[in-house]
């Protein structure tokens, strides 16, 4: 029974369901929604007993019936994302306005569904969808690429493109590497090996071979974009904060007929010289508002790399704010 000024919610488990999906691993789910919210859950028979605050229960069972549901549809939870999701709402002000789970876009060759996990990364699916051109800004471990690969190879197994095209500015893949040793291709890798690792996931080693022999996909410099028409296929420019406008326009006259392109990159981590400005940067202003482009902005709440990335990247923007320094190559005002 309940103590004065306690709730006491039963949440029924639904017929099939796998308590270690809900609960995860050794109880890993559990630990973390008693830790976040407060509350003490227990599992008794086919249902859930949670006691708390009125706050506290409400909190947890909302998250319980996410957690549920998610379980149900497949799909593969880890404590980061239940932390993330109660701190994410708590931030907005209501519990339950970012949610769990997702539609899986695509299983990977390993057998992971890939699933947007937060609000944000579900806003720059929908923008990939609909739209022919999408910039997405953020920084590191918001999955900017790795959507973007996935989407890709959504849209290459639907056959709504032909071929996936994926590209990188090599910043210092000029006078700095020409000492090293092997042809162009060997002194770029390292700047294309983030790319190849998106797709190795998606299509698996083998498959991503036979692929690149045929043509279907292609992982190139941007520089090897130029003077070409690009058309049925899904481009991914990645990195593009390295970008200077020459090259962004370059590259976005690329776009054919029957095409897509995404543009990825973190405004923060511009390599460009001092004196040139980013053409990611450039492009927000030069482009905002137009019809047919999206943009969008992912923040350190979609984070989804280890815990420690966000708590990383909540710290260099306090450092940099106390500083009064913008992002570098932007354009001076």
């Amino acid at each position: 029974m309940a103590q004065p000024g306690t709730s006491e919610v039963t949440v029924p488990l639904p017929p099939g369901t796998d308590i270690v999906a809900v609960l995860g691993q050794q109880d890993a789910l559990l630990r973390v929604i008693e830790e976040e919210t407060g509350a003490s859950v227990a599992v008794r028979g086919d249902a859930l007993v949670v006691r708390g605050s009125p706050v506290q229960a409400d909190s947890a069972v909302r998250l319980l019936g996410q957690l549920i549901a998610t379980a149900r549809s497949g799909q593969v939870v880890v404590p980061s994302d239940v932390r993330r999701i109660l701190r994410r709402g708590q931030a907005l002000g209501a519990a339950g306005e970012v949610t769990l789970g997702g539609e899986t876009l695509v299983v990977t060759a390993g057998g992971k569904p890939v699933v947007p996990r937060t609000s944000g990364q579900r806003a720059y699916i929908d923008a990939m969808k609909s739209h022919d051109l999408t910039f997405a800004v953020g920084p590191a471990g918001t999955g900017k690429t790795y959507l973007a690969v996935a989407m890709a190879a959504v849209a290459l197994r639907a056959r709504s493109v032909q071929r996936i095209v994926l590209t990188r500015p090599a910043v210092e893949a000029g006078e700095k590497l020409g000492f090293l040793p092997g042809d162009i291709a060997a002194k770029v890798d390292p700047y294309l090996r983030p790319l190849y690792d998106a797709l190795y996931e998606m299509v698996g080693p083998e498959r991503f071979g036979r692929l690149s022999e045929r043509g279907v996909i292609e992982v190139a410099p941007l520089a090897f974009m130029r003077g070409r028409t690009l058309n049925d296929a899904f481009i991914i420019l990645d990195e593009a904060q390295n970008t200077t406008r020459e090259q962004m326009k370059m590259f976005l006259t690329r776009l054919g007929f029957g095409s897509k392109a995404v543009v990825t990159g973190d405004i923060t981590q511009i390599d460009l010289p001092r004196d040139r400005a980013s053409g990611m940067v450039e492009a927000r202003e030069i482009f905002r508002g137009l019809a047919g482009i999206a943009f969008v902005e992912l923040t350190e709440g979609d984070v989804v790399r280890h815990e420690l990335v966000q708590t990383i990247v909540r710290a260099y923007e306090r450092f940099e704010a106390t500083r009064g320094e913008g992002p570098p190559g932007a354009p001076p005002s």
